[in-house]
């Protein structure tokens, strides 16, 4: 509502609209803050919420923590409880009465506490301490179990209960130690190493039941984070309550919510396992008979195929008895095939071969004839002369001859002596 509101004349506001307007000042004005003090009327509606006052020497205030906010406490505040609360200052409008509106609620002095929770957290992580790569995975079956906490706690007891309930041939392997009050935490760091050491587990809890912070502030320590960051097994943190969240829980590779959960986390339930055993053998079982019928089957199949030998050899018999009668007709139908193409035969040899003759004497005739053309007993016959030299050359020019050389004439029909008187070029 506008601050016009208490300026403008002649407004009347209603006692509804004047709470109102208040609470939405309050509201708007004053952020959120925290206020210490101590707890007195304290009263548990049936609600859930929770109306008590928070009180110093001078004066007092009235103070609501509704249901939603108080479940998320994992702790009980009782009269007379120094507390620091988170508020929102508000008004409750039905009676016109001042009151803090509770957000959190924490001891007094814890303030410091959480700071150096804060702070360790964010150097620890910045230094890769708490990186997810870096986390290891648990053993599906682990062969022995190891525990650091104390022999006393009932934590201890709770694991042991469950281990046993879901997986009683598991070994465990105690590393005692205490977990709350002063030096708990170098304790607790030396009880990890010494696990870590011995290597004779596949698994380590790092265990305690619920506390305040300053219960569990053991497990806040940097040389426990440090401890169970370089342990050389898988390490799952259960400690406290599922609202408690302690450096050990982001340095561990796996955060239980409770000791409890811690134990089924690193262990098979039996029940489980036995029921997956039943399956299995069924499958099994199933599976053999199917191929028992089917191996069967295929014995029958092949039994029907079986043919007793003295019966393959009758059949070999038939089979070559049928062969020998076949290749017998073929035979014969050869022959037949070969006489029938020799009956003709004498008379086409007869035809070949006086056409064969008859080619070759034309073939003759020709020849006989170009012969005739070409001889020189022709050239001869037309008049003219064969003239040789004494050895017996052809004398085709005078150059060839000289005065008193010795020549042969050879006519048509006879043939000459002759000496050269001269020669004309």
């Amino acid at each position: 509502m506008s601050d016009d509101l208490f300026h403008t004349q002649p407004t009347v506001l209603s006692v509804t609209e004047l709470n109102r307007s208040v609470r939405e000042l309050l509201e708007a004005g004053i952020p959120l803050l925290w206020v210490g003090g101590e707890i007195s009327n304290l009263t548990r509606a049936a609600s859930g919420h929770w109306y008590f006052s928070l009180k110093d020497a001078r004066a007092q205030v009235r103070c609501v923590m509704f249901r939603s906010r108080n479940a998320c406490l994992n702790w009980q505040p009782k009269e007379g409880d120094h507390v620091e609360a988170r508020v929102l200052v508000s008004l409750y409008e039905a009676r016109g009465e001042f009151q803090l509106t509770v957000e959190a609620l924490r001891r007094a002095g814890l303030g410091a506490l959480f700071e150096a929770f804060e702070k360790l957290k964010a150097r620890l992580q910045q230094e890769g301490l708490f990186d997810f790569a870096k986390k290891r995975p648990l053993p599906a079956h682990p062969r022995q179990i190891g525990i650091v906490t104390s022999p006393d706690a009932a934590a201890l007891r709770d694991v042991l209960t469950t281990l046993k309930r879901r997986m009683p041939h598991i070994p465990v392997v105690l590393y005692p130690t205490p977990v709350q009050g002063k030096g708990a935490a170098e304790l607790i760091a030396k009880a990890i190493r010494a696990a870590s050491e011995r290597a004779e587990c596949d698994v380590l809890i790092v265990c305690r039941g619920g506390g305040s912070l300053e219960d569990l502030w053991q497990f806040n320590e940097e040389i426990v984070a440090r401890a169970i960051a370089a342990c050389t097994m898988p390490v799952v943190s259960g400690i406290g309550h599922e609202t408690d969240f302690s450096i050990a829980d982001f340095a561990a590779d796996v955060r239980a919510a409770t000791p409890t959960a811690a134990a089924e986390l690193v262990s098979q339930d039996r029940a489980i396992l036995q029921q997956q055993i039943i399956q299995i053998r069924n499958r099994l079982a199933r599976q053999m008979e199917y191929l028992l019928a089917e191996r069967m089957q295929k014995l029958d199949y092949l039994s029907r195929c079986l043919v007793h030998p003295g019966e393959r050899i009758r059949q070999q018999r038939e089979l070559l008895g049928q062969l020998h009668a076949r290749l017998g007709n073929a035979v014969q139908r050869r022959l037949h095939t070969a006489q029938a193409g020799l009956a003709p035969m004498p008379q086409r040899m007869h035809l070949a071969a006086a056409y064969d003759f008859e080619r070759r004497q034309s073939g003759l005739q020709r020849l006989a004839q170009s012969l005739q053309h070409l001889s020189p007993q022709a050239v001869l016959e037309r008049g003219y002369s064969l003239v040789q030299a004494a050895d017996g050359t052809v004398v085709r020019s005078s150059r060839q001859i000289a005065a008193g050389d010795k020549l042969q004439l050879t006519f048509a029909q006879g043939s000459a002596g002759a000496a050269v008187v001269d020669t004309r070029n």
